[in-house]
């Protein structure tokens, strides 16, 4: 990965709710209400974690009426897809167990 791709992806994953919120979804998509309450961390810091996520491409969102939707992007899944939930950015490896 060229490191201009990289840095937003390094950012975005440095912070440990947005790890976490990145392991949900790798499961399942969400709402932020869902993600939410699994996660037990207020509504504001689940929306505020998920832009980060989306500006970095790691996820997408669509509005569902009241709800926000939020599930991995596809480019990033399939970076997964090819070493089993193993994230390979060339300058380091993150591993979602």
């Amino acid at each position: 990965m060229r490191k201009e791709n990289c840095i937003p992806m390094l950012k975005a994953l440095a912070d440990e709710t947005r790890w976490r919120i990145v392991r949900e979804l790798l499961g399942a998509s969400r709402n932020v209400g869902e993600l939410t309450e699994r996660l037990k961390v207020s509504q504001y810091n689940v929306s505020k974690h998920v832009r980060i996520l989306r500006e970095a491409g790691i996820v997408d969102t669509r509005k569902a009426g009241k709800h926000v939707e939020c599930r991995v992007a596809d480019g990033f899944r399939a970076r997964l897809a090819r070493n089993k939930n193993v994230l390979d950015l060339g300058c380091c490896v993150f591993r979602f167990h």
